[in-house]
């Protein structure tokens, strides 16, 4: 077989996007519950809803930058698909059924900061939320699904980010740590596989991390990218103290990425930015250090960052077991990007590629970027990879008798598997596990859409949060089934 036995394959959420609970069992109010929802193919941004520091209230686009001093708020008046998403926190027995169904035997989720600890820095936990995740952890356990917990995924406590500037402040990293320490400890035995940091190299905005001036302030950006790393090391090294059979990985959204052309220029322009979107993220992580270039950047920049005695020493011994990574699609770069149009995906941009075709939401489909991805980061690392994010957001119909043919999903995911099998069988990369994004539907992350959907399970909630929340199977459902219980042998 091309896939090794005992490899992970599931599916992957977060729980700002699909558990739902909003304040239920004694969970806080993160920065995600104050994000409305969006419109992508329109170009619609999600929104926050700020109180300004004269008491005024004013909208700011969801990667905008924050004034500092303003705080994010709750209307009552206005729709938060957070707080409902496609509801987890009620259906959780019924999904991790389905998902075992499925054929999974790993499933990725995230814990909600503020369902463990109300306010991100309490000072006991919350034990109505310690006790949900481990009864969700014990139901996996049940159906022999391993859980892979990431600890942070874009749920910074409302009140770190509102008072303390989420991770520009040491305030946040040390409460993030007391955080992840009860996590290993509480846990151990039920988890043995853990993400620190979801995505640590999309942003430094408020939308992801509580930062307000990020983009204005470079030194509040470099001292949250700084704040984030400390945390992965700690996480990582506390949790082999814990418990050394733990397995914890990184995670970065890792598109490929080509120059435009063969002009120099463009060529020059891409290793720059694949260094500065990719590669120093996973330097840092694996490596233990930062790179020449990164600190000579920040010299150059007058950006001295404020460190405390053990900071260095932390991060060479906090290095990860394994790299786990997002791909959805490829980028292309140019030097003269005025030139061509441009295209996204992941809150990343790029020129269009004439080569490929794009989805719905113009994010590009390259499999063979995949296999590319693969083979640069072990090249690179030498560690385990895992991909923990690949799918495709597309516009889902119901037929009168409720049966969902995503034919077009099915394509997708078809492709994409293939290539990994060739990565496995043919160049050799050490492959732990496969979880597809958003394997039931679930609120998109950059729009606060519910019908961009990525799922093989379909959820009965639309964008203005109606619907039964019923679950169905799509036609990619049983599609997925069979490649799983043949361990990625049957792709036809």
């Amino acid at each position: 077989m091309s896939f090794p036995k005992g490899f992970l394959w599931g599916g992957a959420t977060a729980a700002n996007q699909y558990e739902g609970g909003y304040l239920s069992g004694g969970k806080g109010l993160a920065v995600a519950d104050t994000l409305t929802g969006g419109d992508g193919i329109h170009k619609i941004p999600r929104k926050f809803i700020v109180e300004m520091p004269d008491g005024s209230h004013k909208e700011f686009a969801g990667h905008a930058e924050i004034p500092a001093g303003a705080k994010a708020i709750v209307d009552p008046n206005t729709y938060y698909p957070s707080h409902i998403a496609t509801d987890f926190y009620h259906h959780w027995k019924e999904d991790i059924a389905l998902f075992a169904e499925m054929g999974c035997n790993v499933y990725r989720l995230s814990v909600n900061w503020t369902r463990i600890f109300p306010n991100g820095d309490d000072e006991k936990p919350n034990e109505e939320g310690l006790k949900f995740y481990e009864d969700v952890f014990k139901e996996c356990q049940k159906y022999h699904i391993e859980p892979l917990v990431t600890i942070y995924h874009f749920d910074c406590p409302l009140h770190l980010a509102n008072e303390y500037d989420g991770w520009v402040s040491r305030h946040t990293l040390e409460a993030f740590e007391k955080y992840a320490e009860l996590l290993f400890t509480r846990y151990k035995g039920l988890v043995h596989y853990w993400l620190t940091i979801n995505e640590i190299n999309i942003n430094t905005n408020f939308m992801m991390n509580g930062v307000h001036e990020h983009e204005s302030n470079k030194q509040n950006a470099e001292q949250c990218r700084w704040h984030l790393f400390l945390g992965s090391a700690f996480a990582v090294k506390k949790g082999h103290e814990i418990d050394p059979t733990n397995h914890i990985g990184l995670m970065i959204a890792h598109p490929a990425s080509y120059p435009y052309s063969c002009d120099p220029e463009d060529v020059l322009t891409e290793l720059q930015r694949a260094e500065r979107l990719k590669w120093f993220y996973g330097d840092v992580q694996v490596r233990g250090y930062y790179p020449n270039w990164k600190i000579k950047e920040l010299e150059r920049d007058g950006i001295t960052l404020k460190k405390e005695p053990g900071d260095d020493e932390l991060l060479k011994e906090g290095t990860v077991d394994f790299y786990s990574f997002s791909y959805y699609n490829s980028m292309t770069v140019s030097a003269h990007p005025e030139k061509f149009g441009i295209t996204g995906g992941n809150q990343m941009q790029g020129v269009d590629n004439p080569y490929l075709k794009a989805s719905e939401w113009g994010w590009p489909i390259d499999p063979i970027g995949l296999r590319i991805a693969l083979n640069q980061i072990y090249d690179r690392y030498q560690i385990p990879v895992m991909v923990v994010e690949n799918g495709l957001g597309a516009l889902d119909k119901v037929e009168a008798d409720g049966s969902i043919h995503d034919k077009y999903r099915i394509d997708y995911m078809r492709t994409h598997i293939q290539t990994m099998k060739d990565a496995v069988e043919i160049d050799g990369i050490p492959l732990m596990g496969y979880t597809p994004w958003g394997f039931i539907d679930l609120v998109s992350a950059g729009t606060g859409e519910m019908r961009k959907r990525y799922g093989f399970i379909y959820v009965n909630m639309d964008d203005e949060g109606k619907g039964d929340l019923s679950r169905s199977k799509k036609d990619s459902f049983y599609y997925m089934q069979q490649v799983y219980k043949s361990n990625g042998e049957n792709l036809d």
